[in-house]
């Protein structure tokens, strides 16, 4: 089973680290991926944490509110880049004046309201897991960190990166 798990893990990362690092033609800048491609992402990773946990029939019905809260998560995630990439483009096409009238204040409270929103989804998530996690067996527990804190962790950390380089263009 660790093979099977193993081996998504490593599809999981390869692919989100090609996405993730993929170069547009301009230098400094990183190609975009459509609402589409960060669904089927998402469900992909979706997809490989059930499968890896072999969930038994008592432990399924736990399992659509996990699924919900990843959704929620990663589309308020594209809702909050969309928009960070929005105002960079402003900026950019206000040129010198743009720069000289930029609103440290602003800038304060738009990240305060991503912190925000990122801490709810994430104790969202915690919240769906909490009551699938106490039925869980010791091997599925494995799996699970395994794929939480070692596989997924660096696609977010990777993501995070990205999006904090964004954050200090603006």
């Amino acid at each position: 089973m660790w093979k099977v798990g193993i081996a998504g893990a490593t599809a999981i990362f390869v692919t989100v680290s090609t996405l993730a690092h993929a170069q547009v033609p301009y230098a400094g800048a990183r190609e975009q991926l459509s609402p589409v491609d960060w669904g089927a992402l998402t469900d992909a990773r979706i997809s490989i944490m059930r499968a890896a946990l072999q969930l038994t029939p008592e432990q399924q019905k736990y399992w659509p509110a996990v699924a919900d809260a990843i959704r929620a998560r990663s589309e308020h995630r594209q809702a909050r880049r969309a928009s960070r990439q929005t105002r960079i483009g402003e900026l950019r096409n206000g040129g010198l004046e743009a720069l000289r009238d930029r609103n440290p204040v602003g800038f304060l409270h738009r990240r305060a309201d991503a912190l925000a929103q990122r801490a709810a989804d994430l104790k969202k998530l915690a919240d769906a897991w909490e009551p699938l996690y106490q039925t869980l067996t010791p091997d599925q527990k494995r799996r699970m960190a395994f794929g939480t804190f070692i596989v997924l962790r660096r696609i977010g950390n990777a993501v995070r990166d990205a999006e904090d380089a964004e954050d200090t263009e603006e």
